[in-house]
């Protein structure tokens, strides 16, 4: 049937205040719903059946996908014994500007970003809620700048999470909920040191231990400081780096057909409400 035929039915019998409109129930139960024959309606559930199939396998992809990049490290990298400590390996660690150096009031629209939680919370860099300070505020605050290529991880809140700053990121400050690691690229991988930090399992255990096997509700540099890594040649850290790169690209590549395949589907849904499939 066509869709539009009920809603005018529906907007012609309802009544009371806008977004707040009722309709009697006798009057939704004499309304004519007039039905395609019995083989059309099978023939269009087929076709939103098959659909529908594509956006589950496609979404079960994605998952493999997510699962995959962890499956390439701990084969890797899983018996490599952790021998260093993030802090032997960095150039650099640092948290945020604390209390009245930066004031919630002091977020404008445009300048300077200011990462945060949304930023990493996702375990992927992701631009979300958008928060700036002026360029004189940062001239105070210098120190705490990231750089392309730095490792944060979330210390308050949700706790754990882990990025790696792309290379397109503007001139950034990070929040007191942030730890920024610099590592010594001589040595470390940036890409190497995140996916040791979620899934080496010396580097777990000393989280595990440090927590004492509750829900994380809190880092802090110290713990992360001593928490220990792998350090396997570089050029094999590089290899990782790439192979998680493709796959990446293959997870960016198969999302975007998974929200083409949602739009068709929904496409479909309407036509076939309309009549018109």
């Amino acid at each position: 049937m066509r869709a539009g035929v009920l809603q005018d039915q529906i907007r012609a019998s309802s009544f009371g205040a806008t977004n707040r409109q009722r309709i009697a129930e006798a009057t939704l139960l004499s309304f004519q719903i007039p039905l395609p024959p019995l083989p059309e309606q099978r023939r269009i559930a087929t076709i939103l059946d098959h659909a529908d199939s594509l956006r589950t396998k496609r979404r079960q992809v994605l998952t493999h996908l997510d699962s995959l990049i962890e499956s390439v490290f701990r084969d890797m990298f899983a018996e490599v014994p952790a021998t260093s400590t993030v802090a032997a390996e960095a150039s650099l660690i640092r948290t945020g500007p604390f209390g009245s150096q930066l004031l919630h009031s002091e977020f404008v629209d445009e300048g300077i970003a200011v990462l945060g939680l949304d930023n990493v919370v996702g375990n992927k860099f992701r631009w979300a809620e958008r928060r700036f300070i002026t360029p004189e505020k940062y001239e105070k605050l210098t120190r705490y700048t990231v750089n392309h290529g730095d490792v944060l991880i979330s210390i308050m809140g949700t706790t754990g999470r882990c990025v790696v700053v792309p290379d397109d990121i503007p001139t950034a400050i990070n929040t007191k909920h942030i730890c920024a690691i610099t590592p010594e690229t001589e040595r470390l991988n940036p890409e190497f040191l995140r996916a040791a930090f979620l899934w080496h399992p010396d580097s777990l255990a000393h989280l595990r231990r440090q927590t004492k096997g509750s829900i994380m509700d809190g880092l802090n540099m110290g713990i992360i400081k001593a928490m220990p890594i792998p350090v396997p040649p570089l050029s094999t850290q590089t290899e990782f780096a790439v192979r998680l790169a493709r796959i990446e690209s293959e997870h960016e590549t198969t999302h975007a057909v998974a929200n083409h395949d949602d739009e068709l589907f929904t496409s479909l849904q309407s036509r076939a409400f309309r009549g018109d499939l």
